[in-house]
């Protein structure tokens, strides 16, 4: 679509986008888990067009080149989230294959031979430095689902010369991550946690003596008395250990020199997010030097922090998003970055300098800057005098207006978790609604992360309560400003924040349609049914059970069925692991029984998360779909047809 200054007056939805559900799909390349091994960058893909398998690229000698075999998927399912699939050391490769979940090592002619039996998971595998006696060895997170009823987390050491299980080191805690081995190879630092917390709640930083087969009494170095949640530890060259703690109600960066530990760089800004996928980089060591992702309200900006000092510069870079911060060589770091108009990119930056290189866009689904709907922060006040935040896009298309009395329709996006982060990037998924004509608001009710400690934990005790009037509170917030039609509000969200979803079309009469992308229907079904990583999560956002029984019921969307009035659409995964398709099913069937209006997709094949195109593209294609049938407009699109049970 060629834009012009000449403007169509057309309803709003009913615009005209360039950006159509196939660019979207096809665009949707997530770029993940950067490494740096030799000065040679190697991250993962995963590709759309191939059912959503991702493969391992490396970028040397100015060229990007895929590593993995063909077919393979290189992805864990440690946590069921997974993360750090692979580990590269020099021209060594090991990683972790989708299908049967075992460790493959690549040698040099790309051939990839399994080195771990069936009933393991891997991720976060890091290195032991070379002997020259016994090269290849690493250290990693292996979960044995050997016996299914005894699922159990540990630290081991492998070998690529040695195939096998892996030699455990360390397993008496629920939970372990970031195992790390010092620049000598002789102390081993990692993290651990135990139910009923979560690695954002509480965890321990530890270190031991390590030996080929054995790791000595262990040190704790944070997370000792009072509950702080202590994540990405990073050996210096010189023996120092940094790593990020939030006691000051913010990740911020410390230090333990051997025998005492002190903060390097205090500030109000969060240097972390939470871990939910393994293997997570906020930072970066590059000589006396720290460059490090800083939050503040939302938005990223990148600094150097000096270690010896204590002192902090930021750098003037047109990005608001950051993450997985590599260090490449004494001169250079390598990271994700996004900016408010183009996709996420791995970026080279020269931390002397301030020079950036592009190294690899995510995608092709981009728009003319002047269609790209930029974030606009707002801080609203909510209920109980709380106050929440979100990102706020108005509709933009050059080429189209709508007329001057008419107000947009407005999507409240509910982010997962919940203790998630909507960031303010350049997201083909926003604009695909706001080419179009819709106003979206993406909402970090309290929970979300990103705002500090304290913020995270306003959830606690409050899931389906503080973050249904965060939401409904921004609604009313844009509709006091004029900014938005409150006869055409819709609400959408996934996991978590599709239990948001179902909540607040269940309890309130703001919103007037609602997409449910896998989200939760039944909270005591989701407490016997989900994953280990998740089995006592619910004991903080709710209480703990049996307890809290009264609490769940009271919670469930199930239960108060007779409370939706909205139309509801619902998409699902049937092979999903964390929320189990009986959760979609069970709602489903509930306002089907009751001739509520309601539309459900079911996708084989599909877990949490939508990975292949043509899911994706159908999603997209059938929401827009609906809202047109709801709130009384046509969309430009050609369309497939869609089912909506008992609409009027």
């Amino acid at each position: 679509m060629v834009v012009t200054d000449t403007k169509t007056r057309a309803p709003y939805g009913s615009w005209v986008s360039a950006l159509s559900a196939q660019a979207v799909a096809a665009g949707g390349a997530r770029l993940d888990n950067v490494r740096v091994a030799d000065g040679v960058i190697y991250w993962t893909e995963n590709l759309p067009s191939e059912g959503g398998r991702i493969a391992l690229w490396r970028f040397a000698n100015g060229m990007a080149t895929t590593v993995s075999p063909p077919g393979s998927n290189v992805r864990t399912r440690v946590h069921e989230y997974g993360g750090a699939p692979y580990g590269v050391a020099g021209s060594r490769i090991v990683y972790s294959q989708y299908s049967d979940q075992k460790l493959y090592g690549l040698d040099a002619s790309g051939e990839a031979r399994p080195i771990s039996p069936l009933g393991y998971r891997y991720a976060d595998l890091a290195p032991v430095p070379d002997d020259g006696v016994a090269p290849g060895f690493w250290v990693g997170v292996r979960e044995d689902h050997t016996d299914p009823n005894r699922i159990v987390n540990a630290v081991v050491r492998l070998s690529v010369a040695e195939p096998g299980a892996g030699h455990v080191l360390y397993e008496a805690a629920d939970f372990v991550a970031y195992p790390r081995v010092n620049a000598q190879g002789n102390r081993l630092a990692f993290i651990r946690w135990n139910h009923p917390d979560m690695p954002w709640d509480a965890t321990q930083l530890v270190v031991g003596e390590l030996t080929a087969n054995s790791l000595g009494t262990l040190t704790a170095i944070a997370g000792i008395g009072d509950p702080v949640s202590v994540l990405d530890p990073k050996w210096a060259p010189n023996g120092d250990l940094y790593f990020l703690a939030d006691h000051s109600n913010y990740w911020n960066l410390y230090v333990w020199d051997g025998h005492v530990t002190r903060c390097v760089w205090s500030v109000a800004a969060e240097l972390a997010s939470p871990l939910w996928t393994l293997g997570q980089s906020n930072y970066a060591l590059v000589g006396s030097l720290a460059v490090a992702r800083v939050g503040e309200q939302g938005i990223d900006r990148l600094a150097r922090v000096d270690l010896l000092t204590g002192t902090a510069e930021f750098f003037d870079l047109p990005y608001v998003r950051y993450a997985q911060i590599q260090a490449d060589g004494p001169n250079h770091v390598v990271m994700l970055a996004a900016s408010a108009d183009a996709p996420l990119s791995i970026v080279r930056l020269d931390v002397r300098q301030a020079q950036i290189s592009v190294v690899r866009q995510a995608g092709s689904a981009r728009l003319e800057p002047r269609t790209v709907s930029k974030a606009q922060r707002l801080a609203y006040p909510s209920t109980g005098g709380r106050l929440a935040h979100a990102f706020y896009y108005p509709p933009c298309n050059p080429a189209f207006e709508a007329a001057p009395s008419e107000r947009p329709p407005v999507i409240a996006f509910v982010h997962g978790g919940p203790t998630a982060q909507a960031l303010p990037d350049y997201s083909p998924s926003v604009q695909y609604w706001t080419t179009r004509g819709f106003a979206v608001v993406d909402v970090n009710y309290a929970g979300s992360a990103g705002f500090g400690r304290a913020y995270r934990q306003a959830l606690n005790g409050a899931w389906g309560v503080a973050d249904v009037e965060d939401v409904i509170s921004a609604i009313s917030y844009l509709t006091q400003a004029g900014l938005v039609d409150n006869q055409r509000t819709a609400i959408s969200g996934g996991s978590a924040g599709g239990f948001t979803v179902l909540v607040a079309l269940a309890t309130s009469d703001v919103f007037h349609a609602g997409a449910d992308y896998y989200g939760v229907s039944d909270m005591s079904a989701l407490a016997r049914d989900t994953h280990k990583f998740e089995s006592r999560y619910l004991d903080s956002l709710i209480g703990p059970l049996p307890q809290s029984q009264a609490i769940y019921d009271s919670r469930s969307p199930l239960n108060h069925l007779d409370g939706f009035k909205a139309p509801l659409i619902v998409f699902q995964g049937a092979e999903d692991p964390i929320v189990p398709p009986n959760q979609s099913e069970l709602i489903v069937n509930a306002l089907r029984a009751r001739r509520a209006p309601v539309a459900y997709l079911l996708y084989p094949g599909e877990a949490h998360g939508f990975r292949r195109s043509e899911n994706i593209i159908r999603s997209l294609q059938a929401e827009l779909t609906f809202y047109g049938r709801v709130f009384g407009f046509t969309p430009a699109d050609d369309l497939p047809e869609l089912l909506i049970e008992n609409l009027p």
